[in-house]
């Protein structure tokens, strides 16, 4: 057992009384708190204790008493540790932290005594107390064996990739675009002028909603311009009864016009990083639900080139690619427009991102007439080459011992 003794300000308020207490006392006959302060010893750690004790309050310079305690716990304990008894934990806590009880040095001296000339794999607080840790000796530790290995709870290793995807892109003064899941024909083909009779529209390559069937379509202006860029430039007539039709997102892209069409800064960066759906075949490459990065740039000085080499940066700083190809290719909202694929670790050439140059049958109906650099890439791909995974599902998976492998980044 510990054994304790009183220091000289614990012997004082042994004799003459805690502070609070005796701030009580004179509460009996005075209130106000300047002539309090003359008559009471160590006023301000009275009042502190009084109050943390719901003593008393503090009401227009006068203090109040709202209750007082028929014996105060701690004096009964300051009394036990001058006698010699045991006392409760959490008091004796208190007495020390308040400097009025410290340990016995003699008992500190017999447990130190207890390790001298002993080896020791653990410090003792005694020992460094007495100093006498130089008397004992110290189990030596070999450094170069394996410890055991901890799993430790960590971010999903994708859920850390999209999270430094974002980080970057704000850090380049990119803003987020964000948009519903669930989106209008109008705004995932029509607004980016895709025809209506487009392939891609098929429920082969789209889900479609079942119910609700249909949406509302935004400001007629808005529905009037796209309309007429349709039929002026695709020659077909154009149906406002399937533009209004929901589906799932089917790319990043339907989130684009919806910016381009509400006014944005100009010049501006703009990105959006969210969930897509199209009804594929499940394998190592392909999944029915996908996340896309996308985006614009809009600039009067925006080109191909710029473009190209915005497309290299993204491959390079968040995919680890080694190389990156671009070859040209259609899109029915951009002219030009490329591919960008990128090699592996393994050597391999993957298809990451289709981008181009907005047209301008898409942005004039929209209100915007300067050049738009747009993209649109396969954030799962690109991960499963910064993360070094041959199998997209993994991305995905509970793979326990793939979980534990990755590095908490």
């Amino acid at each position: 057992m510990t054994m304790y003794s009183l220091t000289p300000e614990g012997k004082k308020y042994l004799k003459e009384g805690f502070p609070e207490m005796n701030l009580l006392r004179e509460l009996k006959k005075e209130k106000e708190i300047s002539k309090l302060k003359k008559r009471i010893e160590n006023f301000d750690i009275a009042i502190m204790w009084a109050k943390k004790n719901g003593w008393i309050k503090i009401d227009k310079g006068k203090l109040i008493l709202e209750n007082f305690p028929e014996k105060y716990d701690l004096s009964d304990a300051l009394k036990k540790v001058d006698d010699g008894k045991e006392v409760d934990k959490n008091y004796i806590e208190i007495l020390m932290k308040r400097n009025l009880v410290k340990e016995m040095r003699e008992d500190i001296e017999k447990r130190a005594m207890e390790f001298v000339g002993k080896e020791i794999t653990t410090l003792d607080p005694s020992l460094l107390k007495t100093g006498l840790w130089r008397k004992v000796s110290f189990k030596k530790y070999n450094v170069t064996v394996p410890g055991k290995r901890l799993y430790i709870g960590k971010i999903h290793p994708y859920q850390k990739f999209i999270m430094k995807v974002r980080r970057k892109l704000i850090e380049l003064g990119f803003k987020e675009m964000t948009g519903p899941l669930i989106e209008l024909e109008f705004w995932n083909f029509d607004a980016l002028f895709q025809p209506q009779n487009h392939p891609a529209r098929d429920w082969t390559d789209t889900y479609s909603l079942k119910n609700p069937k249909y949406g509302d379509l935004p400001d007629r202006k808005l529905v009037e311009a796209v309309k007429k860029s349709h039929e002026e430039n695709w020659k077909y007539k154009w149906s406002e009864e399937k533009a209004r039709r929901l589906m799932p997102r089917a790319h990043d892209t339907a989130i684009s016009p919806r910016y381009l069409s509400k006014g944005i800064e100009i010049p501006g960066k703009y990105f959006s990083l969210v969930r897509c759906f199209r009804p594929d075949v499940m394998d190592e490459n392909h999944l029915i639900e996908f996340n896309q990065l996308g985006g614009f740039v809009i600039g009067e000085d925006m080109n191909l080139r710029k473009l190209l080499g915005l497309l290299k940066m993204f491959a390079l700083e968040f995919g680890n690619a080694k190389e990156v190809k671009f070859y040209p290719d259609y899109y029915p909202f951009t002219e030009p427009s490329v591919q960008l694929s990128i090699k592996n670790n393994e050597g391999k050439w993957i298809e990451l991102a289709g981008a181009g140059i907005f047209r301008r049958e898409l942005t004039e109906p929209l209100g915007i007439d300067i050049p738009v650099i747009a993209w649109g890439i396969g954030l799962d791909r690109l991960a499963m080459s910064a993360l070094g995974i041959k199998d997209i599902r993994k991305l995905f998976s509970y793979d326990l011992s793939w979980l534990r492998d990755q590095k908490v980044l």
